[in-house]
């Protein structure tokens, strides 16, 4: 793993676009500590990684020579880095994306389209965001195949969770200038009352939350509570990334559409441009798709999600943070612990990422840190145990 606080953050651009290589490596020339090299084709990388060793690469999927999937195979192989994939926002684009994350890529960023000049500033974010966190993966953290997934399951029952530390010095890199949730969803109480409402699961994930997220859902029973996920990931690719989920998993998952209603037995995954926030109306809650600016540098934030799922729902939901880069999530999740919430988080040894965790844990967001094999039956028994607990405290305010 790059400490990219320590040394100069060195990042291979392999694209055989010229444009799109003059694109890159402008923006993140501008960062001080990086140094970039570019490549039109992988086996040009090759010969230049003799002499410059990339702490990231940048790798586009489809090239002359050799294509990104293949040199991908091989990089893992024989010389695991970090790699962030560059695609095309067609569709076999995103599908060979989808497929670089299985083959351990860590991030995925949508290919610019226009020269620098007109390279929108919040793509030019998610770009140095996506580099500086490929630079701290641990390229190794990969999920456990799916056989083996039941037997780990069945070895998480009956554990008790890792409590967190009650501080631990970190402090999240400023990468760029930040805005809280306010900007989107002003604070407010955690209703008082919350009536016949399925307990809910929130779910907030970054760099290599891809794979971990697929383990999770599929590992949920059909008959699952509610599942709200913002994972940090490009408009183009979320559709596609629900879709890929939903063929594995017993729940039904589907990208977020405004106004949709949430049920038992469905996840719903944020959309890549939009935020998500939970509504309530009596006791039936929906979805809606929000426009505004970036929070926590992510638009969808999960800091937007974990503070209206305390709004709308407060005890009666579960919280988890899953890997990535940052501290997004980490108020949200502190909000819905204070609003009764079950909050988790997933454990450093199974994480690619382990900054949106840490911080979590660093403000007293978290109450049990769970490695990812033992999170999906932690989750459900939560869920059950929070409506319950809910139901007992309602019965004890009644006349």
């Amino acid at each position: 793993m790059s400490d990219s606080s320590r040394k100069e953050l060195r990042v291979l651009v392999v694209d055989d676009s010229a444009v799109v290589r003059q694109s890159i490596s402008t923006i993140l020339s501008r960062e001080p500590g990086i140094t970039v090299q570019t490549a039109s084709d992988p086996l040009i990388a090759e010969q230049k990684m003799a002499s410059f060793v990339p702490d990231v690469m940048i790798l586009d999927l489809e090239m002359p020579r050799m294509d990104g999937l293949t040199f991908l195979r091989k990089l893992m192989a024989e010389r695991p880095l970090p790699v962030v994939v560059c695609s095309s926002y067609a569709e076999d684009g995103s599908e060979m994306a989808l497929r670089a994350l299985e083959l351990g890529a860590v991030d995925l960023l949508p290919k610019p389209r226009l020269g620098v000049r007109d390279f929108l500033h919040d793509s030019a974010v998610a770009l140095v965001e996506s580099v500086r966190g490929a630079a701290m993966a641990r390229v190794g953290a990969r999920v456990a195949p799916a056989s083996s997934r039941r037997a780990s399951l069945e070895e998480a029952r009956g554990k008790e969770p890792v409590r967190p530390p009650k501080s631990e010095a970190f402090s999240p890199s400023a990468i760029l200038p930040r805005q809280t949730a306010d900007v989107v969803l002003p604070p407010a109480p955690a209703p008082l009352q919350v009536g016949e409402i399925w307990p809910l699961i929130a779910i907030g994930a970054s760099t290599g939350g891809t794979e971990a997220l697929r383990f999770l859902l599929d590992a949920m029973p059909a008959d699952a509570p509610p599942i709200l996920i913002v994972q940090h990931m490009p408009v183009a690719f979320t559709a596609a990334f629900a879709e890929r989920l939903a063929k594995t998993s017993h729940v039904m998952v589907r990208e977020a559409a405004h106004g949709e209603v949430v049920r038992r037995g469905k996840a719903l995954i944020a959309r890549g441009d939009q935020h998500l926030v939970l509504r309530r109306q009596a006791n039936r809650c929906h979805v809606d798709l929000v426009d505004g600016p970036l929070v926590s540098r992510h638009r969808p934030s999960v800091d937007v999600l974990f503070r209206s799922v305390a709004q709308a729902v407060g005890a009666c939901a579960v919280g988890l943070i899953m890997t990535g880069m940052g501290d997004d999530g980490a108020q949200g999740l502190l909000e819905m612990r204070e609003a009764g919430a079950a909050t988790f988080a997933q454990d450093e040894s199974s994480s690619v990422v382990f900054g949106m965790p840490r911080e979590a844990i660093v403000r007293g967001a978290v109450s049990a840190v769970l490695p990812l094999a033992e999170l999906p039956i932690a989750l459900v028994r939560a869920a059950t145990a929070q409506a319950a607990a809910v139901e007992t405290s309602q019965r004890r305010r009644e006349p």
